[in-house]
């Protein structure tokens, strides 16, 4: 099973950016369809982003309050997925997580569709 680990996390003022990266070991990279979780205090972990095996921009999925502002990534042969974060909000505000998974790019959108996930990085807006 692919292991992750979360990096690029931080505080940043509103309107700033930050681009998170995951860079995953001890499996195919490309056999694994990557998603972008985030989990505020007190809320349930939410979907961010999502991307195919293949990667590119038709690839991608988003919720809807960062379309525009935010963009997924991937390199296979770095083995990394990015989340580039632009117009940053405060409700932002988050513990972010990547999730791998494994042999296809359907329901990407579901966090039980994912078995391997990162340990997270703290993502801080301040208004």
């Amino acid at each position: 099973q692919v292991q992750l680990e979360e990096s690029g996390g931080g505080l940043v003022q509103a309107g700033g950016s930050l681009r998170l990266s995951c860079a995953a070991s001890g499996g195919t990279f490309s056999s694994y369809a990557m998603g972008w979780f985030r989990q505020a205090p007190g809320k349930e972990r939410e979907f961010v982003a999502a991307i195919s095996r293949a990667g590119g921009a038709g690839g991608s999925t988003y919720i809807d309050s960062v379309k525009g502002r935010f963009t997924i990534s991937r390199d296979n042969a770095e083995n990394t997925v990015y989340l580039q974060m632009d117009s940053l909000k405060p409700e932002d505000t988050a513990i972010y997580y990547c999730a791998a998974r494994f042999g296809s790019d359907w329901d990407l959108g579901r966090k039980s569709a994912y078995k391997s996930w990162g340990h997270g990085t703290q993502v801080t807006v301040s208004s």
